[in-house]
């Protein structure tokens, strides 16, 4: 076959539909290991930067997009006729939930009439976009296949789910196993073939596309029902008069049968609080109820709630109303040295104290503004005329750099740490420092 000489010599062209957090670091990979890769998008800033080698995700390394820039081994584009140049053709876009919890699959499926209308016989169309199983075989090929085009024949394709973690130092596009499957055994060795050529990680196949869309649910379904159970626990913990984090830090000596979750202020980012509502949604087709997905949701949708009312019982307990209050929170952000606030809990905790008369400003090292109610909020720097003016510091986001805890620890009145972040530093217990 043409394709795996093309995959084995890396003549092969790849077009990478999709330049955000997931589809730019897989372009960058694909283009540093010698791949010609035409990324797609359709966002003209977007494009226009890459075009400048100019990196806007915090995962790509700023002198690897340069140079695979430089070398015309990445070129990005809004053109999609040219899809028409490529051989191989990942589709990295967004899946999000609509109101109700749905999925949403329109970019997914504006991406397949594209490829369909101008993809040339025998390529490999491979779906990274998290999405619910049986998507690929149920919606992405019969697209595909509606103008006579065959899969295993004229064209084939597979699954291969996302595995990005933004900020984690250890692992990443480059380092991070790959799950294959395909809709034939023949679009499954290919795209095995092309990950392997890419990835210093272990390539895993399965037996058909469902499998590889069920596995990336279920990773992301597992933190978020154990996120939840440890939230609940530790609402139960404070109302008990047990520090949570000290039990959580006993029952983790135990060497089997116990992973440490941690409470927070409820989950965020694209995955965790979306992708297990996939699995609810295809259930429903076959008469199931997924009922502790169902009850994760609830609970970590409550926190929020749950850790504005913590505020508020630190500062009556000093005498101090949350109405016309001062509150400082430090991090917006989703999660931890990183700049994304897409369904950040933070957000949710800002808009309730404002809503409830508060008077909040933001410290974030990462996020030098977010939107709230359709206007731009500017964060603010960390000072000690900025904590000397406030009732109560609330570590809303567990930055590890760019924030000086030393000068809140000296500094600030009351502080509500929802990371455990100053005993995690190594800070020694005062007072005036509550944990969720």
């Amino acid at each position: 076959m043409n394709l795996k000489k093309k995959i084995a010599e890396k003549t092969a062209k790849i077009g990478v539909i999709g330049l955000g957090y997931v589809g730019l670091p897989l372009a960058v990979e694909k283009a540093k290991v010698g791949y010609t890769v035409l990324g797609f998008d359709i966002m003209p800033s977007m494009v226009d930067m890459v075009n400048r080698g100019e990196n806007y995700i915090g995962d790509v390394i700023q002198a690897d997009l340069e140079k695979v820039v430089q070398d015309f081994a990445l070129t990005a584009t809004g053109d999609f006729t040219r899809l028409e140049e490529c051989d191989i053709i990942s589709i990295c876009v967004p899946t999000p939930l609509d109101s109700y919890k749905q999925p949403d699959l329109s970019c997914v499926t504006e991406s397949a009439k594209q490829i369909r209308n101008h993809m040339k016989p025998d390529t490999l169309v491979i779906l990274e976009s998290t999405t619910y199983p049986t998507t690929t075989e149920s919606v992405l090929l019969p697209i595909l296949e509606a103008h006579g085009k065959k899969c295993g024949t004229d064209f084939y394709l597979a699954f291969s789910p996302e595995r990005v973690d933004p900020g984690n130092k250890l692992y990443n596009t480059k380092n991070t196993p790959k799950v294959v499957g395909g809709v034939d055994n023949t679009s499954t060795e290919l795209a095995k073939m092309l990950y392997e050529t890419v990835l210093s990680a272990n390539v895993k196949t399965v037996s058909t596309t469902k499998e590889a869309e069920f596995s990336k649910i279920l990773e992301n379904t597992f933190r978020i029902v154990n996120i939840s159970l440890i939230n609940e626990l530790a609402i139960l913990a404070d109302k008990m008069g047990v520090n949570i984090w000290e039990v959580i830090d006993a029952a983790a000596t135990k060497p089997f049968g116990f992973m440490p979750f941690y409470p927070g202020i409820g989950v965020g980012g694209h995955c965790i609080p979306i992708d297990p509502f996939y699995l609810t949604f295809i259930a429903q087709k076959y008469n199931l109820t997924t009922s502790m997905i169902r009850a994760a949701g609830e609970i970590n949708d409550k926190m929020p709630a749950y850790t504005v009312e913590r505020i508020s019982r630190i500062l009556n307990n000093q005498k101090i109303a949350l109405k016309e209050s001062s509150i400082l929170m430090v991090g917006i952000a989703y999660k931890g040295d990183i700049s994304d606030v897409r369904e950040s809990p933070a957000l949710k905790v800002y808009q309730q104290l404002n809503e409830m008369g508060a008077y909040v400003d933001v410290v974030d090292p990462y996020v030098e503004s977010f939107e709230y109610n359709g206007q731009m909020i500017k964060t603010i720097k960390l000072t000690p005329f900025s904590l000397k003016s406030v009732d109560i510091v609330v570590i809303a986001t567990a930055h590890k750099e760019n924030v000086n805890y030393s000068l809140i620890y000296e500094k600030a009145k009351m502080i509500f740490d929802t990371k455990n972040i100053f005993s995690n530093l190594g800070f020694s217990k005062k007072s005036n420092i509550y944990v969720l």
